[in-house]
């Protein structure tokens, strides 16, 4: 039998099984993975489209619903498909990344089936296989609230997913040739909006409509190769509502620094002279600026949009303590609910006695002449088996070994760098503090899969205990990426209580293609079902545990 047709009908099967216990409800998806030619930047080049769009198809749903995406893979190389902001709670078999699941090889196909357990928000997916996402290859994940759980504004006339971050006219296999043979892959060429870029005053299609004194909701994500953003909107102020699933105190802003890996909703309330506006996107931090713009259109004029731009915040130093500032305004709504009915302010995060606190250091080094990127002086790679399927068949001896990563970043992390896989063992249910120390004149931001952290502090200098003073323990907003600037740090706090391996990782993908990453294996000691799923039926093997006895499952 076609093994497609098998991997396919086994998932179906489970879903009728679980349907017949009146699970919360599915969204069934089948998407092709192919090569298409667009322009993002008007140059004609080969992008990766879904269904033959790029960006993707949208999915959107409802908390706790179930998703089951069909990916076929019509590439000519392997093909994985990560979930960005997804926790999979009990379920980092399906998280898409190396570290956890075998790539979908060239002409065969993979079904994801995950749950959206107890989240709301904007999320996106985007490939973690070679250098795709430079491609494209991605889409947004509009979460929402169940109906009968209040959300902490008016439902909004429409919502737009608008995708964001800088663009290279290199092709993404140029540049993963660049990164092998130890190089970087340099600046990027511009800024794309949902694909496409535009300059003032050029003649252009509108992107969105509004209708006079109607409110819209606009989920933005920045899923760009290194480039933080800034975005505006010409004559209209907005409100931000959420970031990566939180409900945030609603403050208005002028414009909003959204910085790699991040995502947040903003409204905007169509209350001005009607004509078209200008959306505006521009780089931050980079020595050579970008600006694009997308248009919007009051219904029923024609009237164009002025080419006066709102100015963008200040730059370089000034810039920095802007956009720190910025962050520090954020703010969790501690009486909204969000998944669940009872408010996020519930959780008292900042009353929990820390039982581990890592600090990572991130450096920039030549080994044999060609470029790495590490933490705490380890350079991950990824083995030729999954690290989550040698940990679960038992063979993890063969493939890596934990712990080679210390809690503490060594004296001189730029000597002596170790290139290995990066495994951190990590106690279930502990509550930890994680700093992130940045100690180059680069910008960082840091993602970690399957949680969500509250991010309790940036700050300039470097990190000592008595820091912990300045934390904020009351309203720290829950999330999973933070932004450490150059020369600053940045601490988090979370519960290990979701096993599995999960992947740390910077969010600027030549760091993490060149090593910048660790995984975190978090181990329920019981190897109950309570805590953690046993390996899918349909999970595709490779590496050496591809011959190997299936071991019994958890219990």
């Amino acid at each position: 039998m076609d093994t497609r047709k098998f991997s396919f009908f086994a998932v179906l099967l489970s879903i009728l099984i679980t349907l017949a216990k009146a699970e919360d409800p599915y969204h069934f998806f089948e998407w092709k993975i192919t090569y298409g030619t667009m322009s993002p930047l008007g140059v004609p080049q080969q992008v990766i489209l879904i269904n033959g769009i790029f960006p993707g198809p949208v999915i959107n749903c409802t908390s706790n619903n179930n998703i089951v995406v069909n990916v076929f893979n019509q590439l000519d190389e392997p093909f994985l498909l990560t979930w960005n902001g997804v926790q999979h709670r009990k379920n980092s078999w399906v998280d898409g990344t190396p570290g956890t699941m075998c790539p979908i090889q060239p002409g065969t196909n993979f079904t994801y089936k995950f749950q959206v357990k107890d989240q709301i928000g904007s999320y996106y997916y985007f490939p973690t296989t070679a250098l795709h996402k430079a491609a494209g290859g991605i889409g947004i994940i509009q979460v929402h609230s169940r109906p009968l759980i209040p959300v902490p504004f008016d439902n909004p006339a429409d919502e737009f997913a608008v995708f964001v971050g800088d663009w290279f006219n290199k092709g993404h296999k140029a540049m993963k040739n660049l990164l092998d043979g130890g190089n970087s892959i340099g600046r990027p060429d511009g800024i794309h909006i949902n694909g496409k870029s535009a300059q003032v005053g050029a003649p252009a299609e509108p992107s969105w409509t509004f209708e006079a004194g109607k409110t819209y909701r606009f989920r933005f994500c920045n899923a760009g190769m290194r480039t933080s953003v800034n975005f505006r909107f010409q004559g209209h102020d907005m409100k931000l509502v959420e970031v990566e699933g939180s409900h945030l105190m609603q403050n208005e802003y002028l414009s909003m620094d959204l910085h790699v890996g991040q995502c947040m909703s903003v409204l905007v309330t169509a209350d001005q002279t009607p004509k078209d506006y200008y959306l505006v996107v521009s780089s931050r931090f980079t020595k050579q600026p970008h600006t694009t713009v997308a248009t919007i259109r009051y219904a029923g004029t024609n009237i164009p949009a002025t080419q006066e731009l709102p100015p963008p915040p200040p730059i370089k130093t000034a810039g920095i303590a802007w956009s720190i500032n910025q962050f520090r305004s954020f703010r969790w709504n501690l009486t909204a609910s969000a998944a669940r009915p009872n408010p996020q302010g519930s959780y008292h995060y900042g009353k929990i006695n820390i039982t581990r606190t890592i600090k990572l250091v991130n450096s920039r080094s030549y080994i044999d002449g060609k470029l790495r990127f590490a933490l705490n002086g380890v350079s991950h790679i990824d083995p030729k088996t999954p690290l989550k399927l040698s940990e679960y068949y038992g063979v993890a001896e063969k493939e890596f070994k934990y712990d080679i990563i210390s809690d503490e970043p060594p004296a001189d992390i730029e000597k002596n760098v170790k290139i290995a896989p990066n495994v951190l063992n990590a106690t279930y249910r502990n509550f930890v503090e994680i700093i992130f120390e940045n100690r180059e004149n680069t910008i960082q931001t840091y993602h970690l899969d399957g949680y969500s952290f509250f991010a309790v502090a940036i700050e300039p200098g470097k990190w000592s205990p008595e820091k912990r003073k300045n934390y904020n323990l009351e309203d720290a907003v829950s999330r999973h990426n933070v932004a450490v600037f150059p020369g600053c740090w940045a601490a988090v706090m979370l519960t290990l209580d979701n096993a599995g391996m999960w992947s740390l990782r910077s969010e600027m993908w030549e760091r993490f293609y060149l090593g910048q990453q660790l995984y975190v294996s978090v181990l329920s000691p019981e190897r109950s079902l309570r805590d953690e799923f046993s390996l899918p039926e349909t999970t595709q093997l490779c590496g050496i545990v591809t011959s190997l006895p299936k071991p019994p499952g958890y219990v």
